[in-house]
């Protein structure tokens, strides 16, 4: 894009368009239950959708040629407990069990990430107004909803929607993200969360000795590249970026400042001696970042300021709490469980874009 990301948004112009009007709904043979199997293997490779939240409504895998199957479409579910009214973006060849059906655009032939942005639309006319007691049936029913689409010169900009997901993409791998659904492991260490078993440890004993920085006066900071860590919270603390010759501390490593604030360091950096290191760099990156949180909470409660400021020694006392398995941190656990905590934030900006689409829905409605 030639400008950025929320100017687009801003300046983009919307339309409302109704649902029937766009797209059709396609014809299929569906899947026979007794056919398919709930775990895919190389006879079984056929996605097959039913009444499922999440999993992009995949919840089978049947055999190629025994029913229907369509690529690059649109899934909805019609009926289901939690399920109704969900809508997916279908980019493989995929198959129906039951309680959904496929629509595709009638006159515009489509990327899937035109797809993703307008099942993302569809979902959020479709799931709040419809459940299992008020079905997400077609006909006469989804095919007249409404939906709002960025539009220009009345009609739908297809240029746009794909630039926006390029854009978007481009963000999320950059940031580490091409997929941000949970996967199974993921799903369940959230909802075990509660169920952890939790024990103190010390951090000189898990970490060894924490590094002291060293004093740099800003006139004596020569300008650099390398980014020079202080106290405080502007800027994650990093005040300069220096050329001069002092010790570099490595990625993936905790630093605590004066006042006991805890961050995560995803790169080399400086110090000064305002600044403790706690050495997690054998760490996988995500466990790292559950034990930063887990000092951040110890080290950062009201106990150190100006006239008591936290140094190295005080982050080799510091006791953590960390979750274990036999009597050892399980850094397995909190790896997966900061990778959800990610996908999900990421998701959250992943859905921007729905937000607008609502706002504009609602402006509009007026």
């Amino acid at each position: 894009m030639d400008a950025s990301l929320n100017k687009r948004l801003n300046d983009v112009k919307w339309g409302e368009y109704k649902i029937g009007d766009l797209f059709e709904k396609l014809t299929v043979t569906k899947a026979i239950k007794e056919n398919v199997r709930k775990y895919r293997n190389k006879e079984f490779s056929i996605p097959v959708v039913y009444c499922k939240f999440g999993d992009n409504g995949i919840m089978y895998w049947g055999r190629e040629g025994e029913f229907t199957t369509f690529e690059n479409v649109i899934s909805v579910v019609y009926n289901g407990v939690i399920a109704a009214g969900k809508v997916y973006a279908q980019k493989q060849a995929t198959g129906i069990l039951a309680e959904s059906y496929f629509i595709r655009l009638k006159q515009h032939k489509v990327s899937h990430n035109v797809n993703l942005y307008l099942a993302t639309v569809l979902e959020k006319v479709l799931y709040p107004k419809y459940s299992r007691d008020y079905l997400a049936t077609w006909d006469n029913k989804v095919e007249n909803d409404i939906i709002v689409l960025p539009t220009k010169n009345n009609k739908i900009d297809f240029d746009f929607i794909e630039e926006f997901i390029a854009e978007l993409e481009a963000w999320l791998r950059a940031a580490g993200f091409e997929d941000y659904n949970l996967t199974e492991e993921e799903q369940i260490a959230l909802k075990e969360i509660d169920k952890l078993e939790y024990q103190i440890f010390n951090v000189e004993e898990l970490f060894g000795k924490s590094t002291r920085g060293k004093r740099l006066k800003s006139v004596d900071r020569i300008t650099g590249s390398l980014p020079f860590v202080t106290a405080g919270e502007t800027d994650e603390g990093i005040s300069a970026f220096i050329g001069n010759q002092v010790t570099v501390f490595p990625s993936n490593t905790t630093t605590i400042d004066m006042f006991g604030s805890a961050k995560y360091r995803n790169y080399k950096y400086g110090a000064d001696d305002h600044i403790a290191v706690v050495h997690t760099q054998e760490l996988e990156e995500d466990a790292a970042i559950f034990v930063t949180s887990a000092i951040h909470k110890s080290s950062h409660n009201g106990q150190f300021d100006y006239g008591k400021n936290f140094y190295a020694k005080d982050a080799d006392e510091l006791n953590i709490l960390l979750p274990t398995t036999g009597g050892i941190p399980n850094y397995s656990k909190m790896a997966t469980i900061i990778s959800a905590v990610k996908k999900l934030v990421i998701k959250d900006v992943a859905e921007y874009a729905n937000k607008k689409n609502r706002i504009a829905q609602q402006v509009i409605a007026k």
